[in-house]
């Protein structure tokens, strides 16, 4: 070996001498594949380097801003109710006039009667919930997980209840008799919905506000004559503003909360990410120029990346709800959390809390004559996109499988808040006397103006030059939808 190895520097060295070339293994010796692909294994430059980073602060941001949506989400709509109504455990705001487009909330329901509060376990400790019987409703923590139905697929089973709201890690004495859980957030999202009566040819509230009062909420070690009063303020037609924030406010807002809720609410690679763009719970938050700079660009185009998405659509194509018809589904075939068989889908995820808020099972079981069924469609029977100058006929056909009422509304399709007309209300339900055809189903209608002979209850008004949704709602399911044996007609356009 020792004279092979000096037999070759020798040949070398006589190359060299006589000016010959190297053989082509000693011009380039092998290197590692990264060091080959990455600047033959140097340091980048400066500008690269600093580019680079930039790049990948603004890349985490946007994911950020995909993956916490549904906190700002709540965040947003409890910052515009206690700004609206006031806040405490005992102010529950109920739409009692119902909620029309004056309301700027994620795909509102104008066919319920809604009450919303926004509690706060790290303040109160325990607190006690006195469900009414035969709610539509949830309790969420503050990334709107599911803590549990409220309702016919709840505990209570319709019948109504004592919920004990606990507070994340609590360790105390849980008392027998209530229907006990665990937030794993100190903040919980209270949502309740109230069906209306039938009125003379149309829904008579009363009712369903009649119930929605008898909510009561109290701490649970609190004596009687500590506890303040309940207080339903009429939310109805009120502006109020309960969307999240689109301005830098949407990153303040999200480091005030990591700050207050307890670490174990983000999982630490969430945490991570949050960490790399310089939010760390109890650590100051002050972005430089460049990076405050990343973070506005990602508010501008995180947003349009998911409506992007929903625009283009899935190539599984999970989220249609047939084959041969435009309506889709939310959680894209999915579990309430967005759990697929073997994925969390966080597309469909963040696209759901750009445009709506609340997730709970019932929305996604198929049980029979419970829970709710929500199919929407962006495109009309062409495939075209929905526009709201041009008119449009659906049809539904006779008895519509919903054992507690059925309800069409339109939104905009970036944000889910109601189109704003002299149409205050953009729905209609199955509590309306609208005529019926010759075989007993039901046309609506959707423009800029009402057809001529197309009576006030059939028809939807949108706005000319933007783009819109429209949502079916079927409250208490029945076999007849899941079957697909009752299918509604696609949007048809009509000149």
């Amino acid at each position: 070996m020792k004279r092979q190895y000096a037999l070759a520097t020798s040949c070398a060295m006589l190359a060299l001498t006589l000016g010959l070339p190297a053989s082509a293994e000693e011009e380039s010796a092998p290197t590692s594949p990264l060091v080959e692909k990455i600047n033959n294994g140097n340091w980048l430059s400066q500008e690269e380097a600093e580019s680079l980073q930039q790049e990948m602060f603004y890349q985490r941001a946007v994911y950020a801003y995909m993956t916490m949506l549904p906190a700002l989400n709540v965040i947003g709509m409890r910052d515009g109710s206690e700004a609206a109504f006031g806040e405490g455990y005992n102010v529950l705001p109920v739409w009692k006039d119902r909620m029309d487009s004056r309301a700027w909330v994620p795909t509102p329901n104008a066919d319920v009667i809604y009450s919303m509060n926004y509690l706060d376990l790290k303040e109160t400790g325990p607190l006690v919930v006195k469900a009414p019987p035969n709610v539509i409703g949830m309790f969420t923590d503050f990334f709107q997980r599911t803590i549990t139905d409220v309702g016919a697929v709840g505990p209570d089973r319709a019948r109504g209840g004592l919920y004990l709201l606990l507070p994340p890690g609590y360790d105390g004495h849980v008392p027998s008799s209530y229907f006990a859980v665990e937030s794993s957030t100190y903040n919980v999202f209270l949502f309740f919905r109230t069906v209306m009566g039938q009125g003379d040819g149309e829904p008579d509230p009363a009712p369903a506000v009649a119930t929605a009062e008898q909510t009561r909420i109290y701490p649970l070690w609190a004596e009687e004559k500590e506890i303040p009063p309940m207080e339903f303020p009429n939310a109805s037609g009120q502006r109020v503003d309960m969307m999240y924030p689109t301005d830098f406010a949407y990153w303040t807002k999200l480091k005030a909360f990591v700050d207050y809720e307890p670490i174990e609410a983000i999982t630490p690679e969430l945490r991570g990410v949050l960490a790399s763009i310089g939010i760390v719970k109890d650590q100051p938050f002050e972005p430089n120029d460049w990076q405050r700079g990343a973070l506005e660009r990602a508010l501008e185009d995180a947003p349009k990346m998911i409506l992007a998405s929903a625009q283009l659509g899935r190539a599984d194509e999970r989220n249609k709800y047939y084959e041969d018809r435009q309506w889709e589904r939310a959680w894209a075939g999915g579990t309430a959390e967005w759990m697929q068989q073997s994925y969390l889908d966080i597309g469909a995820r963040s696209r759901f809390f750009q445009y709506a808020y609340s997730s709970a099972p019932a929305m996604v079981m198929r049980t029979t004559g419970a829970g709710s069924k929500y199919p929407f469609t962006i495109r009309d029977g062409d495939g075209n996109l929905l526009e709201g100058g041009n008119t449009y006929r659906l049809t539904l056909p006779p008895d519509p499988p919903a054992a507690l009422f059925w309800a069409v509304t339109a939104y905009n399709v970036t944000d889910g808040t109601m189109p704003e007309t002299d149409q205050l209300l953009p729905s209609t339900n199955g509590y309306y006397d609208i005529p019926q055809n010759d075989d007993g189903s039901i046309d609506i209608w959707f423009g800029p103006e009402q057809p001529e002979g197309v009576d006030d209850a059939a028809f939807i008004k949108t706005v000319p030059g933007r783009n819109f949704v429209a949502c079916l709602r079927l409250y208490g399911a029945e076999d007849a939808f899941y079957d697909q044996t009752w299918k509604p007609s696609d949007l048809t356009k009509v000149e």
